[in-house]
């Protein structure tokens, strides 16, 4: 009994490490988002598939075929996950194109082209792109392990102390 009563007293003096990530740790590129018309509805991909515009996909200059992102507009906070089906010119000077319905999503239809966020989906996917583009040229993205984005903080816990009182615990909150 009294090693446990010391074990809740150290503890709540002590504290224990948390592991929190940054905020942004899934994060890989920053850009301007345009959306296909309904011209290209119908016509293949690069991918190969035929693109439709009621489809949650885009197009990339690099980021492989099958890859799923996350699309946030900076202004309004709206997002969406889209698949990679198909490549952007080398030349372009937009981050991403968005299906017609991931455009509706964002709410960016009237506008045509807005500042957006792209993130990973999880830390497996973000390992995934680290391993793809380890032998090829820098694809202009912001890779890191997740690992890398971890910061151990010690959080203080609060623990209801106890007493001994005639020889039984009593809570004191």
């Amino acid at each position: 009994m009294r090693r446990f009563l010391l074990f809740v007293f150290l503890m709540s003096l002590s504290g224990f490490g948390l592991a929190k990530t940054d905020g942004d740790s899934l994060f890989i590129q920053k850009g301007t988002a345009s959306y296909y018309g309904k011209k290209f509805h119908g016509r293949r991909t690069s991918s190969g598939e035929l693109f439709h515009v009621d489809s949650l996909t885009a197009a990339h200059k690099t980021l492989p075929f099958g890859t799923i992102v996350k699309v946030t507009r900076h202004d309004n906070g709206n997002f969406v996950l889209v698949r990679i089906n198909d490549r952007l010119p080398s030349y372009s000077q937009r981050t991403i194109d968005v299906s017609t319905r991931a455009a509706e999503q964002l709410e960016m239809i009237p506008l045509g082209l807005v500042e957006v966020d792209i993130e990973v989906t999880s830390p497996e996917e973000m390992d995934r792109l680290i391993e793809y583009f380890k032998e090829r040229e820098d694809p202009g993205l912001r890779l890191r392990p997740v690992y890398l984005a971890v910061k151990f903080e010690k959080i203080p816990m609060k623990w209801p102390l106890a007493i001994l009182e005639s020889g039984k615990l009593k809570p004191v909150f």
